[in-house]
């Protein structure tokens, strides 16, 4: 990896107009990560830690307009201990401003955060406006310090307890990726960015690849237990999807039971949302629902074809997940998925049970390509739950007997393909050389522009 002169955290190699070096301010500029250029934003933590002045807020909304002028990607450093108190209103405003005009630039430039210390108050919730969030493992960022958590509720807490990296990374779901150190936080923006366009107006860069898009992956054929129940890794499938098994996994830590990931396939940067069975047995839950949400309208913002690998037995049961709102946030997962107008491509490794299986990029949600695996289960519920429904005043022979004919009968994946809801039955050796094939049909898709003025998703 390379950067223009020094580095991005060191002297600029170019100052933009107004955009100069103040005492204490933060800093802007032009700077090539990998030969690549972005709109950089450093803010100086060495003065009053940080602390969010007016001309800060007036020097990142004039990068995320010159982001959006030259369409190149905005990347911030940031460490921040919140608006300066001497300041004042002025400060208040001015972060707001700044906000404003991240949001403008949302889905047309990727905005991609590095967190090297302290994001507190309100310009914490810039970290919620970025694409991706990577923050070294001693920052930490809330919205209220320890002092008011304890003067509100009487509990003590620290920074770290409160919000540090591990809890942005495995509670919040804020962080993306967590890292050593600055240096570090450079490499995963550089790495990200690979993945990228420059804008939304513009397909992610084809590389050289040496791997075969049409290999066969035997391995795959032997990987999902013989046993309905039995657990495995889905990171192993998707290590032999990618290109010489590498891929980049975001936001690892939270809702593990939805792995998300950026990869290549042929050359082609890619995104792949799958159901992990190793966490909760790959159920849908809230946290999930949001984490493939973000993702699927994050690869669709920036033109990456989505891969969707299914394996889930529906929506975690309960009464407290039910009242927390599992019906808007299961939505957005499914209004994520209807909204997506990127090539979609979805492969049903195992369970595919009920309403998980529509959200889950189904035919009906608009996929463009569905596959399935021979011992893909396809139904509206499992063998055992549609006994115990149908056959409830059975004796537990006959409940029994009706779970095996059942399981024959329905759950397999030649109905759906008999009616369409499946394209093609396939090999799991297969599975790269299809999807590859797939995405040859797919590349040239074309969006279809919505006539409103926006969709009102259920946020």
């Amino acid at each position: 990896m390379s950067i223009n002169q020094d580095n991005i955290l060191s002297k600029p190699p170019v100052t933009l107009g107004i955009l100069t070096r103040v005492p204490g301010s933060t800093e802007v500029f032009v700077a090539e990560l990998d030969g690549r250029k972005v709109i950089a934003v450093f803010s100086n933590s060495g003065h009053q830690r940080g602390a969010f002045r007016q001309d800060d807020g007036a020097k990142i909304s004039r990068a995320a307009v010159l982001s959006k002028e030259n369409l190149l990607p905005l990347v911030l450093v940031l460490s921040t201990s919140g608006a300066s108190i001497s300041d004042g209103i002025s400060a208040l405003a001015s972060w707001g401003k700044a906000a404003k005009a991240m949001a403008e630039i949302s889905g047309i430039v990727p905005i991609i955060i590095g967190l090297t210390g302290p994001a507190i108050s309100g310009p914490a919730l810039l970290l919620g406006l970025a694409d991706i969030v990577i923050s070294t493992i001693d920052s930490y960022a809330y919205v209220s310090g320890p002092s008011m958590v304890e003067e509100f509720t009487g509990v003590k807490t620290s920074n770290i307890e409160l919000g540090g990296s591990h809890i942005q990374a495995s509670r919040s779901g804020v962080t993306a990726l967590e890292v050593a150190g600055h240096s570090e936080i450079i490499e995963s923006i550089s790495e990200v960015l690979s993945y990228l366009p420059n804008s939304t107006n513009s397909l992610p860069k084809r590389t050289d690849n040496t791997d075969d898009p049409n290999r066969s992956c035997p391995s795959l054929s032997t990987v999902i237990p013989v046993s309905p129940t039995g657990s495995y890794d889905v990171r192993t499938i998707i290590e032999e999807l990618s290109d010489n098994g590498e891929y980049l996994e975001l936001r690892a830590k939270w809702a593990p039971q939805i792995v998300t990931c950026l990869t290549r396939i042929g050359g082609r940067s890619v995104g792949i949302l799958a159901n992990q069975p190793q966490a909760m047995a790959g159920t849908l839950d809230i946290q999930a629902s949001q984490k493939g949400a973000k993702f699927v309208r994050f690869c669709s913002g920036f033109n990456l074809p989505l891969i969707t690998l299914v394996d889930t037995p529906g929506f975690l049961p309960g009464k407290d997940i039910e009242w927390r709102g599992m019906i808007r946030h299961g939505a957005e997962l499914a209004f994520s998925y209807a909204a997506c107008s990127v090539p979609r491509i979805c492969v049903i490794l195992r369970k595919a049970y009920g309403g998980a299986y529509i959200v889950m990029d189904s035919k009906g949600m608009g996929s463009d390509i569905v596959f399935a695996w021979p011992q893909a289960e396809i139904a509206v519920m499992g063998a055992q739950g549609a006994a115990q429904i149908l056959m409830r005043r059975a004796s537990d022979d006959e409940r029994l007997a009706y779970q095996e004919s059942y399981r024959e009968t329905y759950l397999t994946p030649w109905i759906a393909a008999e009616r369409g809801f499946v394209d093609a039955v396939i090999d799991p050796a297969s599975t790269r050389a299809e999807i590859n094939a797939a995405l040859e049909i797919l590349i040239t898709k074309k969006e279809r522009v919505r006539p409103s003025k926006h969709a009102n998703s259920p946020l």
